[in-house]
């Protein structure tokens, strides 16, 4: 399950007129790289849940192989199109839900509950990159019995960091990696946590998750690769600066070196 209802303001220059999962990072929604990691991996049935201008999300998944592939049509007969590559998305199924522009994330799980033909699930964001090994979060899910897992990646440091003695700087550090771990999203969950993952107003991150912590239904999958949001303007230029390198990270599926990215 893929939520990709909210309104991104914080990335305003590219949101006003579209929702931030079909803002592009090379050419592509970034929505479209947050599910061909999973798909790499063996997940191909995907629920996204729709809110804000969920309505380009919907056109994009219909005419999603004209959009993103070349083509050849025969004029005269709109029936006869030829498609030139494939993508590791094809054969995928993808289940678009409308779960409300104002909904909160508990909410828009819930409301896309009825589709989901399992007991166990993932649920990511729309908007963040990862060379996460889903299979291997799914597995550790399974090994502990528990209610729910969340993703743990460990915190960056937006500032540079001082080591001072007196007025002496002794290090400087831009940017580090620090100790603390953080949530970079990626959960699974048992069916037995929709309940408590809160009706439309409730955001899961701020009720729920904390609850199953404190009721010991919560453990952490530690992943030490490559996570990056897309939160702000700086974030979306850094990860198009990545892509442009020729070597993006979340590029590089941990379950199979050898898929080519068309």
């Amino acid at each position: 399950m893929i939520l990709c209802g909210g309104k991104g303001t914080r990335l305003r220059e590219e949101t006003e007129y579209k929702p931030k999962p079909m803002v592009e990072v090379g050419g592509r929604p970034i929505l479209w790289h947050v599910m061909r990691n999973f798909a790499v991996h063996g997940f191909r049935d995907f629920v996204v849940c729709l809110g804000y201008r969920g309505e380009l999300i919907r056109e994009y998944f219909l005419h999603y192989r004209a959009l993103s592939h070349d083509f050849s049509v025969r004029l005269g007969a709109p029936d006869d199109v030829g498609y030139h590559e494939a993508d590791e998305l094809e054969g995928c199924r993808v289940t678009l839900v409308d779960t409300g522009e104002e909904t909160g994330t508990g909410g828009r799980v819930n409301r896309a509950a009825p589709y989901l033909d399992d007991d166990r699930f993932i649920v990511s964001y729309g908007d963040g990159v990862a060379n996460l090994d889903a299979a291997a979060l799914l597995r550790f899910h399974r090994s502990h019995g528990k209610l729910a897992t969340v993703t743990a990646v460990h915190a960056t440091s937006r500032f540079g960091v001082l080591e001072l003695e007196g007025d002496s700087v002794l290090s400087f550090s831009e940017k580090p990696q620090l100790d603390d771990w953080i949530s970079a999203g990626f959960f699974v969950f048992e069916r037995a946590a929709l309940d408590r993952l809160g009706r439309d107003e409730a955001m899961f991150e701020v009720e729920a998750v904390p609850e199953l912590a404190r009721t010991d239904e919560l453990r952490a999958f530690r992943h030490n690769g490559f996570w990056q949001p897309m939160d702000t303007y700086r974030e979306y230029e850094l990860l198009n600066e990545l892509w442009s390198s020729g070597a993006p990270p979340w590029l590089k599926p941990l379950a199979s070196a050898d898929v080519r990215v068309g």
